[in-house]
């Protein structure tokens, strides 16, 4: 009985108490991960919020800057100050036009270099010689005929006129054909090379332009002349010749001519541009290219206006184009053509036609 007793004493553990705390243990779990997740949402929530604030208080400063950049309405006084403005700007555009129409006529800021020999005197002429690379033998012909050498260059020099072969420089620059031209000119002083030119046959309207602008740079002179290097020249009747027009701005002097422009391409002097002359396809008046002479004041309008000056397929009538869109006095004179003679005049200006 005191055993029986005794063990009524002690606590006892029923079923039910077992069941309870099973599920208590169970229930706890999702609610655990309940917590948890809640917590991560909170953390979402509340950074997005604060990103939410930031953006707004990004807004509302852009939105400041705006208003305060915004156009206020304009006075009297600012209208004005446009309208000035544009006053000055007309009369810029105005004075630039008047600043080309005087280059064109003539009076160009000189930044030439003078030949030390005449010492800044003003030339009558300067008379380039167009060569090429293949044209050695007939350079020394021309130095051994009627063109100047050495001191007796010079002297010509002193009696105001300039002559020079003109040549550019190969497409490969620095091989043996610039070499042999340097070696020459080294030797004889009688050449002007234009160095931004690549010397070819296709490339002769290009040059005669750099040449005249070229030259005008160069050289103050009245007159600026072209010569081929197979014509053979009086040169004392051509110097005659040019101080007879001496003063006389816009001459342009040549023996004029026009002709069947060539449009069937592979023949000789056929002209890619042929369907600008229009249905009789014939050349405008234009000078022949084996010489011809430009005054001052058309040199220096190829100068300034090189860069937007059309050129056709060959030089003199590339020349020729030009001429008509200015007011040049057109002076045919037949001692300037091929095979012409008179006596005591330009009397033999004779090449192989």
């Amino acid at each position: 009985m005191r055993y029986e007793c005794d063990m009524e004493g002690l606590p006892t553990t029923t079923k039910g108490d077992k069941r309870w705390r099973s599920k208590n243990l169970q229930t706890s779990k999702p609610s655990l991960l309940m917590a948890f997740f809640s917590c991560i949402a909170w953390l979402y929530v509340a950074g997005r919020l604060w990103q939410d604030a930031e953006n707004r208080t990004l807004l509302v400063n852009l939105l400041k800057k705006n208003m305060e950049q915004r156009p206020k309405v304009l006075t009297v006084e600012d209208k004005l100050m446009v309208l000035g403005c544009k006053d000055l700007e007309k009369r810029i555009v105005e004075a630039e036009m008047d600043l080309t129409l005087a280059k064109s006529q003539g009076y160009l800021k000189n930044q030439l270099r003078q030949s030390e020999s005449f010492s800044g005197k003003k030339l009558l002429a300067v008379i380039g010689v167009y060569t090429g690379f293949g044209s050695y033998l007939k350079r020394q012909t021309s130095r051994g005929s009627w063109m100047p050498r050495g001191d007796a260059l010079k002297k010509l020099e002193e009696r105001g006129v300039v002559v020079r072969f003109v040549i550019g420089r190969s497409a490969n620059r620095g091989d043996s054909l610039d070499r042999h031209i340097d070696e020459e000119n080294h030797r004889t002083k009688d050449f002007f090379i234009l160095e931004g030119h690549e010397e070819a046959q296709e490339e002769l309207p290009k040059k005669v332009k750099l040449f005249f602008s070229s030259a005008v740079q160069n050289w103050d002179a009245e007159f600026y002349v072209k010569v081929n290097d197979n014509i053979d020249i009086d040169l004392e009747g051509l110097i005659g010749l040019l101080k007879h027009r001496r003063g006389q701005d816009s001459a342009y002097v040549g023996c004029m001519k026009s002709g069947e422009v060539v449009s069937e391409e592979g023949k000789d002097w056929y002209e890619p541009d042929w369907w600008k002359f229009g249905d009789e396809k014939s050349y405008f008046q234009h000078a022949s290219g084996s010489l011809f002479i430009l005054s001052k004041n058309l040199a220096q309008y190829i100068n300034v206006n090189s860069a937007s000056l059309k050129t056709y397929a060959y030089d003199d009538t590339s020349v020729g184009s030009w001429m008509m869109g200015v007011k040049a006095t057109y002076i045919d004179d037949n001692r300037l053509c091929c095979g012409s003679i008179r006596q005591g005049e330009l009397a033999s200006i004779i090449y192989s036609c």
